[in-house]
């Protein structure tokens, strides 16, 4: 399987990322993690973007806030798909973020997930590797039915508390 990289623009990030570090744990998925700023270190993002593919990446996990333009640097300058999860702030809330990594121009592609949407950008990076990896295909339809069994036992448990 090829590894999943996760790019946070700050430290400060972390908090947010670590949920995909634990998602991407509970399936086995090889990742390597990196802390490098679209503004200060432009220059190492693009170096080390370049060469992700020789290096056995496969998808791009992108984590900034505030202007969060790392996404957008880092798509730039490859064509492994790019996950971008905007990292809320104190300031706007994480909009400024949300649209830094969604409003991207046509031909550079970033897929976006939700603020703070660590959980789902690991997933998103599972089912994009999991298109020629039978076996970790299977390992997220089986996590798929988990979850709906999980939200089957809560309504029947609400049901017989509240239903008269």
């Amino acid at each position: 399987m090829k590894k999943i990289a996760i790019v946070m623009g700050s430290e400060s990030d972390l908090p947010v990322v670590e949920k995909a570090f634990q998602t991407l744990d509970s399936f086995g998925a090889p990742y390597e993690v990196h802390v490098m700023s679209a503004h200060r270190t432009p220059q190492d993002v693009r170096e080390w973007t370049c060469g992700a593919r020789a290096a056995g990446i496969g998808v791009i996990i992108a984590a900034a806030g505030m202007a969060a333009h790392l996404a957008g640097a880092i798509a730039a300058s490859t064509t492994l798909p790019v996950i971008g999860i905007p990292i809320q702030s104190n300031d706007l809330g994480g909009l400024d973020a949300l649209l830094s990594t969604v409003m991207m121009p046509s031909g550079i592609p970033v897929a976006t997930v939700a603020v703070n949407g660590a959980k789902n950008a690991a997933i998103l990076a599972l089912q994009i590797l999991a298109l020629e990896d039978a076996e970790l295909a299977k390992k997220l339809e089986g996590q798929r039915e988990k979850d709906a069994e999980a939200v089957r036992k809560k309504d029947k448990d609400i049901a017989s508390k509240y239903n008269h």
